[in-house]
This record gives C-alpha cells, structure tokens and sequence, in this order.
C-alpha cells in the first residue's frame, strides 16, 4: 500500500484516524505560518489551512493527510491559547453562547490530485462562572487548543448542544476523513 503521512502534530488527529483503522506511515508537522490574513473570514481560513499544510508536506508518490481547526464566533477567529489569559479569554466570549468550530481536512494522492472538506460544527456553551473558568485554567486542558477549550475533556461537561461533528470538534471529522481517504483510493 502507498505510504500516508499525517501533516499535523496533533495526537487527537492520530487517535480518531485509528477509529477508522488508519494508522499513518509517518507523522510530519507542517511548519507554516498560520495567521489569518487582513479580513480573512473564519471558513475560507480554515479552508486555506487544512490545504496549505497538506502542499507544504506533500511529496509525489505518497498520500498526504492535513487538517485545522478554527474555532470562530461571528465572523471571529479565536486563537489556539497558549496561555492562561487565553484560555480565560476565550472561555468568556463562548460562555452563554453559540460558536463554530470549522476544521478543514486535506487529502493529496500519490498523483497530486487534492480533495479537501471542511466540517461546520455549531457549538453551544452553557453560561460559564468565574469559578468553573478557574478550575478549567487550572486543569490545563485549554492550553493549545483552539479557542482555549477541548470537548474530549472536562469542557464537555460545559457544552449544552452541539449540531454538526462531535470527531471535528475535537480535530478530525472521522466521516468526512473516511471518505476523503476511500475516493482518493487510500481506503477500499
């Protein structure tokens, strides 16, 4: 079989991709710059980065696998926190509210033929206490993570509603991959 790589440093890609019985040949990063551009909007962000990380790491012969995660509210971009203040931040805008989490994945075949698909998923978190935003700080969880939170972990007990892909929340929408995967011929 042809070699897959995964395009992404992410652990949670890796373990949803294994639900689907796909074990990549390779794991390589894809170093870019991920700043949104002047007035870029949240989905065609997210668009442009599941597919500029799967060129950067893509070479001909190989099946290459990217994907991002951008967690918008409005027309928002949320960043990945990367620090306490972060995560407070952004727990607080997303508190009492509905957001988008849009995670973009990209498949390039050994041919360079490319498919990409992007998962809208909306987002309902309950009204956050200063109480359960420190505890949630003090967890650790939210460092890292798109706008500051993860659902796989004790923020899942914060989420009231989600309408879309529980797997694209967390960094990897399973179905969306499986098929991307079987109609590039990865998958039989």
């Amino acid at each position: 079989m042809t070699k897959l790589v995964l395009a992404s440093a992410s652990p949670r890609r890796l373990q949803l991709l294994s639900q689907i019985g796909v074990t990549p040949d390779a794991v390589q990063p894809a170093d870019i710059n991920e700043d949104p551009r002047k007035k870029e909007l949240p989905r065609p962000y997210a668009e442009r980065m599941g597919i500029e990380k799967a060129q950067k790491v893509h070479v001909d012969g190989q099946y290459t696998l990217a994907g991002d995660t951008v967690v918008a509210l409005g027309r928002r971009i949320l960043p990945k926190a990367e620090t306490d203040q972060e995560v407070e931040d952004c727990l607080k805008l997303v508190s009492g509210r509905a957001h988008h989490v849009l995670t973009s994945i990209c498949l390039i075949a050994p041919d360079g033929q490319t498919a990409a698909r992007l998962s809208d998923t909306r987002v309902i978190v309950k009204r956050l206490s200063d109480e359960e935003i420190a505890a949630y700080i003090k967890s650790g969880e939210g460092l890292g993570k798109a706008g500051g939170y993860a659902i796989q972990g004790r923020a899942g007990g914060y989420i009231k509603q989600i309408s879309g892909s529980y797997t694209g929340v967390m960094g990897l929408p399973v179905f969306e991959a499986q098929s991307l995967l079987t109609g590039l011929g990865y998958l039989r």
